[in-house]
């Protein structure tokens, strides 16, 4: 994971492919961040983004997990909490949180990724937190994960009426940082009983953040949040027009966690 211990913004792009029963495409220019939890509290690790508070483009704990703020410990104790309840003791070390911001106090996060370290340095866990337009989230959980290896999780968890709740995600991230700007990437590809059945990934360049570099996001992307949601309606009108089956909403998991 990057090598600088304060927060990243990433420029980049979301792709996303069908392949059945009708091919369907699209990629987008994005921006995300990428915030080292465990020094987030200190002013200096920020590089200008606002946290817990009002600002144009800022981060929010209750945006994340069981939507506990910062007066019980933020995001990051509700992390903590789950991977210790999963029976990972040793991720102690800096957990990088992969995720878009609020964009002008609007938010909605498709997926976060939280990349948890041990202490001397080794990845341990990644823990991809996902949530539907329905207002609800899941969360997969990836044990003893290496980058650029593939990890699989049974999906269980309804996203797109588009596509039902069975099938199995395969996963790969790739981080490189050995000339700058360091580059991120994360994919999600899921397949069916017939096979591969979608592609996604969101990649960028990443720099560390500073308030010119938070202006040129809020002045690129200023309705960043909002498009997001659009896109997503806009994409769904395609299928349905393409006649690609629709499926209602199925109950949620009995487990928040899928390991």
């Amino acid at each position: 994971m990057a090598q600088a211990s304060v927060a990243q913004i990433g420029f980049g792009q979301v792709r996303h492919t069908r392949v059945r029963p009708r091919r369907h495409a699209f990629a987008y220019d994005t921006f995300f961040l990428l915030l080292p939890m465990r020094r987030l509290g200190d002013p200096a690790a920020r590089g200008g983004l606002a946290v817990n508070q009002h600002g144009a483009l800022s981060f929010h704990d209750r945006d994340h997990g069981d939507g506990r703020g910062p007066e019980r410990g933020g995001a990051l104790a509700w992390l903590d909490a789950l991977l210790a309840s999963e029976g990972i003791t040793d991720a102690d070390g800096e957990v990088w949180l992969h995720t878009f911001p609020r964009v002008l106090g609007y938010v909605f996060k498709p997926v976060s990724f939280w990349y948890c370290h041990r202490a001397d340095g080794p990845l341990r866990a990644i823990v991809v937190e996902v949530n539907n337009t329905f207002g609800e989230r899941h969360c997969y959980l990836l044990d003893q994960p290496r980058y650029g290896v593939e990890l699989q999780a049974d999906k269980c968890f309804h996203v797109s009426p588009f596509c039902t709740t069975e099938g199995r995600y395969r996963f790969r991230f790739l981080h490189s940082d050995q000339r700058a700007p360091a580059r991120t990437v994360a994919r999600v590809d899921l397949d069916d009983k017939d096979g591969p059945l979608l592609a996604t990934s969101v990649s960028g360049a990443l720099k560390p953040i500073t308030p010119r570099l938070l202006r040129q996001a809020l002045w690129r992307y200023p309705a960043m949040t909002m498009m997001v949601i659009a896109r997503i309606h806009w994409q769904a009108l395609h299928l349905w027009r393409k006649q690609v089956g629709f499926h209602r909403k199925p109950p949620l998991p009995e487990r928040f966690v899928t390991r």
